[in-house]
């Protein structure tokens, strides 16, 4: 993203909220124009409560947004963009799970986030262009799963080749083609 540019890009966690050495804090640190969206101090699985928080980061910022969200942050995106209508210029959505796999042991089940509002996903086009990013061996969703997020959502789907789930966990600290990726839906 250029200097010059005046889009503010909205970073969106995913549960694990802010992790120092993961790459949207890393991207958020670089960028000239950048917000995150807050961690919750209670109720932290609630999917209403995810949702009203980033609407209340959009309410606080001017002019054209890009929204960057990993894991369960582009489930958050998703949820948001079928309550709110704010323009959006564009979404960069990082290994979205699925919630319909068996998550490994430490990750809340599916029970869990249903009856916290998770599902059912909303499956529309989105109201924005976005770029769905995939991994072939993500723990929380197949390659196939993501293809039909993207697909669902009007997406272009960006595939990673084999890095996980994207996160510190599976080596992913920095991640540069993050902002090749902003790039490109910022033009």
């Amino acid at each position: 993203m250029s200097e010059a540019s005046n889009t503010t890009v909205l970073i969106v966690p995913g549960l694990r909220d802010h992790v120092a050495e993961h790459w949207q804090t890393l991207l958020a640190a670089r960028l000239p124009k950048v917000r995150t969206v807050e961690p919750l101090t209670e109720d932290k699985l609630s999917l209403n409560a995810r949702v009203e928080a980033i609407q209340c980061e959009l309410e606080s910022i001017e002019g054209p947004v890009i929204l960057v969200a990993h894991s369960a942050g582009v489930l958050m995106v998703v949820h948001w963009a079928a309550r709110y209508d704010r323009p959006i210029k564009g979404a960069l959505l990082a290994t979205p799970p699925d919630l319909n796999a068996a998550w490994p042991e430490g990750y809340p089940t599916p029970d869990t986030l249903r009856a916290n509002g998770w599902s059912p996903l909303p499956r529309q086009r989105l109201p924005f262009p976005s770029l769905v990013a995939a991994s072939d061996n993500d723990h929380l969703a197949s390659l196939d799963a993501v293809r039909g997020m993207a697909a669902d959502w009007g997406g272009a789907l960006v595939e990673l080749g084999e890095v996980g789930h994207l996160n510190p966990a599976s080596g992913y600290g920095d991640w540069p083609r993050a902002e090749a990726l902003i790039q490109i839906l910022d033009h």
